[in-house]
């Protein structure tokens, strides 16, 4: 008998499991070898050994029940290895085995041991039998920590930012368009504006301020404002609207101070130890038309008497066809029972001091005044020079002035309060059109002051040929050399006129 037979017992024949153990081969010793070939690479196999490989060698308890030396690759019996039961040696039977198991050495998987686990107090650390999830979806790249990906989405946000980059663009540009367009109303409407009127207590000074026969509200104030009494040129109208005070104004000439709220001013014309006795006035750019009338009210003497006083320039020592340009523009306060002949000869004296001034040679007085006629008329007191200059560039090669001021006075349009003229004006043939005709009018259009005067004679340096307000509310002025230029300048006060209705174009 083979010692297989009489190690192993009989079973009954006809039992089943008699049959099956039977028939089972021989118990062998069962020992877990380790797959020493290289992992493929990218493996899970790789990635936890290259892992291990970071830490110190773990070692691998053997079948038999001792402790193994330590080995590069920990090793780690699966849960199908046979585990010794005898401290003394292995047991011939494996507590566990597979079917197919018998003839096949089981592979033992390599474990890592995790780094953060404490090592048992008694000796060096046991290797961790089993293993989890976390070994199963280990990262396959151990210089790559597996995060989830995230969907890239630059493309859109780009578009999205573009968008509302637009939105707030457009709005910011609307903003500022509503601003500069209204931001005076805005603010006057929200009292974010600066004060239209002068605060208390800043009056000083000395003002003349002129009323004419017929005067309201509207041309009170603005004389109170060219006068420099009050703040903005509408203030004092407002002030009488807005307390609906019913005001009677009585022509003549006030003494006033400067800086003087609306009410206060209103309190000083209606006080008639403010209007001065027999005070006459030539306004700045005023003729001999627009200033009689006033000076034969207030001194009480006839129009006829004044009109006939007018009539002989000779007779005040002017050589020239007509006294205009000759009364010098100024408040005049005259003793009582003058005349009217006293009266022009007065101001055709004023005047000889300006020239003298100046420095105007008596000989050239006449077109002197004619050319500082036209820059009164035409220019804003800063300009002066630049309208002196513009005069006389043209009058240097011979072209024509085409100055509006001179083709309204000839026509007698001239105090219609319009800056444009009519085809009319423009087309008519007579010695003050320069539309018409080459060189200076035939004598002065208006009074000059000092200012215009002074211009006349010394016109600032430039090229300019052409010149043209473009805003008739504050005066601005664009003067360029070409004619392509001035268009523009031209088209520029058309808008503004546009925008204006009542602006006086």
């Amino acid at each position: 008998m083979s010692e297989r037979d009489s190690a192993t017992p009989r079973n009954d024949p006809d039992s089943r499991l008699g049959d099956l153990f039977g028939n089972l081969p021989d118990p062998t010793r069962q020992i877990p070898t380790v797959d020493t070939s290289a992992p493929a690479p990218g493996s899970r196999r790789a990635a936890r050994e290259a892992a291990a490989g970071e830490g110190s060698a773990i070692p691998a308890r053997g079948t038999d029940g001792t402790r193994a030396e330590p080995s590069p690759v920990p090793v780690r019996a699966s849960a199908d290895d046979a585990v010794a039961s005898d401290a003394e040696g292995p047991s011939p039977t494996p507590v566990r085995a597979s079917a197919d198991a018998a003839d096949t050495p089981t592979r033992a998987m390599p474990q890592v041991a995790p780094a953060a686990m404490p090592a048992p107090a008694t000796g060096a650390p046991e290797p961790v039998i089993g293993g989890g999830l976390d070994d199963l979806f280990a990262p396959h790249d151990d210089h790559v920590e597996a995060k989830p990906k995230k969907k890239k989405r630059r493309k859109g946000c780009l578009i999205a930012l573009i968008i509302v980059l637009a939105v707030f663009g457009g709005i910011a540009a609307g903003g500022a368009w509503a601003w500069s367009t209204y931001g005076d109303k805005i603010s006057d409407a929200l009292g974010w504006g600066e004060s239209k009127d002068y605060e208390p207590g800043l009056a000083n000074g000395e003002a003349l301020v002129t009323i004419k026969q017929g005067d309201t509200g509207g041309p009170v104030s603005t004389a109170l404002y060219e006068a420099g009494v009050t703040k903005t040129e509408d203030v004092f109208y407002d002030y009488i609207v807005d307390e609906n005070l019913a005001v009677t104004f009585y022509p003549g000439v006030y003494r006033l101070q400067k800086k003087m709220t609306a009410e206060a001013a209103l309190a000083a014309l209606k006080d008639d130890a403010n209007k001065m006795a027999n005070a006459v006035s030539v306004a700045e750019g005023g003729t001999i038309v627009s200033s009689l009338p006033d000076m034969a009210e207030t001194l009480g003497l006839p129009l006829a008497d004044f009109e006939a006083a007018v009539q002989d320039p000779m007779a005040y020592g002017v050589d020239a066809p007509s006294l205009e340009g000759w009364l010098f523009p100024a408040v005049y306060e005259f003793d009582p029972g003058v005349t009217a002949p006293q009266v022009i000869q007065r101001m055709v004296d004023r005047t000889r001091e300006s020239l003298s001034a100046a420095g105007v040679p008596d000989a050239d007085a006449e077109r002197i005044l004619t050319i500082a006629s036209i820059i009164q008329r035409e220019g804003r007191l800063e300009d002066f020079p630049k309208v002196s200059r513009v005069i006389q560039n043209r009058l240097d090669i011979d072209m024509k002035l085409q100055m509006d001021s001179t083709a309204q006075y000839g026509y007698g349009s001239l105090h219609e309060g319009v800056v444009s003229s009519s085809k009319e004006a423009l087309e008519d043939d007579n010695d003050w059109n320069t539309y018409v005709r080459t060189g200076l009018p035939a004598t002065p259009i208006a009074s000059p002051s000092d200012a215009a005067i002074k211009a006349a004679m010394q016109p600032a340096d430039g090229p300019w040929l052409y010149f043209v307000t473009i805003n008739l509310a504050t005066g601005e002025t664009l003067f360029t050399q070409t004619l392509a230029e001035h268009e523009q300048g031209i088209e520029k006060w058309r808008e503004w006129c546009r925008a204006n209705p009542d602006g006086g174009c």
